[in-house]
């Protein structure tokens, strides 16, 4: 199995340098960047940098790890624009890139800005799009394309990523269509859950990789999950006993190489852990805690 860090965006960019160098130099495979202009909340406050210049200087100053947006919003940059962006941040990385793309879900991102937010089956037609814009770019010498949303005419694209092809990640974990263009075009998969979460939508990514006679092998998996790591029983009941949102794992070393395990059986490859459960101020003592103790059980 991989382990990567999510960093999160609202660091300073001190702070993420600082964490992209020390996940690098201390055995992570990779460093996810969240590609948000603002947060989710009504008053849409707080100071998040931007991911594509994030990752530019990581490319240009972190070496080794993998790297990639998670996921790139497919919504607020053309598709053709993305693709030239990847393709330099892939030559700057010398081919470490990962273009994460999904359909867009921050409402109030695109009110704020003015950009169209359409129901979801509209910004999956158009992230199926996106895929075939960015896949013929970054291999053909010359595009063309013609899509209900996006087209391409005989468009050139110079320089070529380094990496041929450049891996496309797919992100989310709808099972009827998010699924199935994951299946269709997707290099890599990556959604939120614990372990029979991720069983389960990887069976699904299995039937529909069958239906096109597609190798479900030949597409990476990976998850995440917010991570608390302790020894104390009453500070690890308190984690537990907190409404948590969004999937979380909650234990003593032993107890997470037991759910990576169960992660490993399910199919998944890669475990990426978002360092919003870290202490403030940036502390890297769980972070090296997590490497040595739980994905070092994992490390062949």
């Amino acid at each position: 199995m991989r382990f990567s860090l999510w960093i999160s965006p609202g660091h300073s960019w001190e702070e993420v340098h600082s964490l992209a160098r020390h996940a690098e130099s201390t055995g992570w495979d990779g460093v996810w960047f969240a590609d948000h202009f603002m947060g989710p909340g009504r008053d849409a406050s707080g100071s998040l940098l931007e991911c594509w210049s994030v990752l530019a200087g990581l490319a240009a100053t972190v070496p080794r790890i993998r790297l990639g947006p998670l996921v790139s919003g497919n919504t607020y940059r053309h598709p053709a624009v993305l693709a030239n962006v990847a393709a330099t941040v892939d030559r700057m990385s010398g081919g470490r890139l990962i273009l994460g793309l999904g359909a867009g879900w921050q409402r109030n991102e695109h009110q704020k800005y003015g950009i169209e937010f359409s129901d979801i089956p509209g910004r999956l037609d158009r992230l199926e799009e996106a895929c075939q814009v960015v896949r013929a770019l970054t291999t053909e010498d010359r595009a063309t394309f013609e899509g209900r949303y996006y087209r391409l005419d005989d468009a050139p694209m110079e320089p070529k990523p380094v990496q041929a092809p450049l891996p496309i990640l797919v992100g989310g974990g709808g099972e009827r269509r998010t699924l199935r263009i994951a299946a269709t075009y997707a290099d890599e998969w990556n959604t939120w859950g614990g372990p029979e979460v991720l069983a389960h939508k990887i069976e699904v990514l299995e039937r529909h990789c069958a239906a096109i006679g597609r190798d479900p092998r030949s597409i990476g998996r990976s998850a995440q999950a917010l991570v608390h790591l302790g020894d104390d029983p009453e500070w690890l009941a308190a984690r537990r006993a907190e409404p948590a949102g969004m999937p979380t794992l909650v234990g003593a070393p032993g107890e997470l190489v037991e759910v990576m395990a169960a992660y490993r059986a399910a199919g998944v490859d890669e475990f990426i852990l978002p360092d919003w459960t870290l202490p403030a101020g940036g502390g890297t003592d769980m972070l090296d805690r997590f490497m040595a103790e739980v994905a070092g059980e994992f490390r062949s």
